[in-house]
């Protein structure tokens, strides 16, 4: 049994940071169990471009409002509390912040561990 809180990740390994966005990586590939298990906030006021040609990426809402673009497709979709979002084709996107987006990731394989 793994019992982790975004509390005790703040400030190790697990959290990344970028100049947009910080991630806090509960699970991680050397958890071994076949996924990666992250809790982001992406920053108000802000647009990353992102692309993960390597893995499926699932991503539940919690909290912020924004969009997401999707570049491969020029399509752009709401981002609202409750809304989720599946990126099965390795979609080239982008992230629109208008407030602070609070958000949890589920990657397939596993991130691995820093």
């Amino acid at each position: 049994m793994i019992v982790r809180t975004t509390a005790g990740i703040t400030g190790t390994d697990r959290q990344v940071d970028s100049d947009h966005w910080t991630s806090k990586r509960i699970i991680l590939g050397d958890d071994k169990v076949g996924f990666s298990y992250h809790e982001t906030k992406v920053a108000a006021d802000t647009e990353t471009p992102l692309h993960y040609p390597d893995y499926i990426e699932a991503v539940w809402l919690i909290e912020g409002r924004g969009e997401l673009v999707d570049r491969d497709n020029e399509t752009t979709y709401p981002l609202a509390p409750g809304g989720m979002y599946l990126l099965d084709g390795h979609e080239r996107h982008t992230i629109i912040a208008y407030t602070q987006l609070r958000m949890y990731c589920v990657f397939a394989p596993a991130v691995p561990a820093p």
